[in-house]
């Protein structure tokens, strides 16, 4: 049975402690964990990159429960996700994965599978906002 204790789109920054505090259980010994940064570049930008602004689907938080729940329902792990919105400096989290199981090799994958599984299915875009002031959509059809 899946268990997801957290699955949220949220303009507010995240917390990595918040997400490992949800995940804690005496039933596991794992836990693994992903932080996506804001990064200062691309390799498809000319000059530095300085923001990120997300956006979302109405549906997104929705989405992003029903990935969580199957990625769980899967490997038999607990889940806590968030994906922010906004617009974000480099250096700002984006995206939080904290996962608990009974050994590391669970907790490894369903971690890794969550965040391609966000990448691929969760309807959140963003704007890539450069220092010589241009913006370019990212991710825009796959």
């Amino acid at each position: 049975m899946p268990d997801v204790r957290i699955a949220r789109i949220s303009a507010d920054p995240l917390s990595l402690d918040a997400h490992l505090g949800a995940v804690d259980d005496p039933r596991m010994g794992a836990e693994t964990s992903f932080v996506g940064r804001v990064r200062d570049h691309d390799p498809d930008a000319e000059t530095a990159v300085v923001a990120l602004e997300y956006s979302a689907h109405p549906d997104a938080e929705r989405i992003l429960a029903e990935v969580a729940a199957r990625v769980s329902g899967r490997t038999g792990t607990i889940i806590a996700v968030s994906h922010r919105i906004g617009r974000l400096a480099v250096g700002d989290v984006a995206v939080v994965i904290a996962v608990a199981s009974a050994h590391r090799a669970e907790a490894f994958d369903a971690c890794r599978a969550m965040i391609e599984e966000i990448k691929r299915d969760l309807p959140v875009w963003k704007r890539q906002v450069t220092a010589d002031g241009s913006a370019q959509w990212k991710g825009m059809g796959g």
